[in-house]
């Protein structure tokens, strides 16, 4: 989970129910020097905190950034992306594409380059930095 946007907390209590893929977030533009193409802009919301474990919605909308991420899970609920983690001889260590349904774990230090072509949304479990 990046950062990058102003956040908001949801505050989601025991027995509440939402739609991640309907709820409002906060956007801002991605910063000049993450931005790697097009406009992106990035959002997030916090919807609880289990025993130290954030669990969020983090939205991209179409472009490039580059990001150093934080331990985290997710599962994709909305959009494509492909994401390149690290480069070595100027080939990306691996790469991962993302569509619905798709869960991804990420490594506290992991240099990624987010390339979205649809809406990304994801919700994440990370453990603050």
């Amino acid at each position: 989970m990046s950062p990058l946007s102003g956040s908001g907390d949801v505050g989601l209590k025991p027995g509440q129910a939402l739609r991640v893929n309907r709820l409002p977030l906060p956007r801002a533009a991605v910063p000049e020097d993450q931005a790697g193409g097009g406009s992106p802009t990035v959002g997030h919301v916090r919807l609880s905190v289990l025993e130290g474990v954030e669990i969020g919605v983090w939205e991209m909308s179409e472009g490039t950034m580059y990001d150093v991420e934080s331990d985290e899970v997710f599962v994709v609920t909305a959009g494509h992306a492909v994401v390149v983690i690290g480069e070595q001889d100027g080939h990306p260590v691996r790469t991962a594409e993302l569509a619905p349904g798709t869960v991804m774990r990420l490594s506290a230090g992991m240099r990624t380059t987010w390339t979205v072509t649809e809406p990304l949304r994801k919700v994440y479990l990370s453990r603050p930095d």
